[in-house]
């Protein structure tokens, strides 16, 4: 089910190659365009991370997605809610300036703590509206256009402003950081490598 939203989104926005023909993996993921422009090129990466995250957790029970990966306590849940976080702080927060309340409640402000009545339904549906939401608070912003860090966060970066350009780069790292994090639960949890 949650492969199904974010891969056919992926697919219908379609990336097309020179010769006019959509190039999509063999699990449906969109590749991003070998010769397309800055940001279509980052704006398909992104799109292609999202539905990997998506991929991984295709298929599993609500408690396969609540099992950590010892030593660690990450969960492919937990990396949902994150990711739905991740989206609305980088997108709303840090691009719009909006002063927007954490995606699930203050005491969960990166989003990896579960609660047992929230499974991947309500979780994936969070996430899908902030990435819906972000992609309509940059879609006519250019990628100079900038946003600006929280004052507690400015040295994280050596300075207060960022550009778009700058945020999808972050978003597409932190996306690939977190794939890689999947790739791992997902292995323990059925043994399911790639992608």
């Amino acid at each position: 089910m949650l492969m199904s939203v974010v891969a056919k989104r992926a697919v219908a926005r379609g990336r097309y190659c020179d010769d006019g023909s959509m190039h999509t993996t063999p699990d449906g993921r969109s590749v991003p365009p070998p010769h397309a422009d800055e940001r279509t090129t980052l704006e398909a990466w992104l799109d292609f991370h999202r539905a990997t995250l998506a991929l991984k957790c295709a298929g599993l029970k609500d408690e396969q997605l609540r099992l950590p990966a010892p030593p660690s306590s990450m969960t492919l849940l937990g990396l949902i809610q994150h990711m739905a976080q991740v989206e609305r702080n980088w997108f709303q927060r840090i691009f719009a300036g909006q002063d927007v309340p954490p995606v699930f409640g203050a005491d969960n402000v990166d989003g990896f703590a579960l609660q047992p009545d929230r499974g991947l339904d309500e979780a994936t549906e969070a996430w899908q509206a902030e990435i819906a939401r972000g992609r309509g608070l940059i879609a006519d912003a250019s990628m100079d256009d900038s946003g600006r860090l929280p004052e507690r966060e400015a040295g994280h970066v050596g300075g207060p402003s960022v550009s778009l350009r700058w945020i999808l780069v972050h978003m597409i790292e932190e996306y690939a950081r977190h794939n890689g994090h999947a790739d791992l639960i997902r292995e323990q949890i059925d043994g399911t490598t790639g992608a």
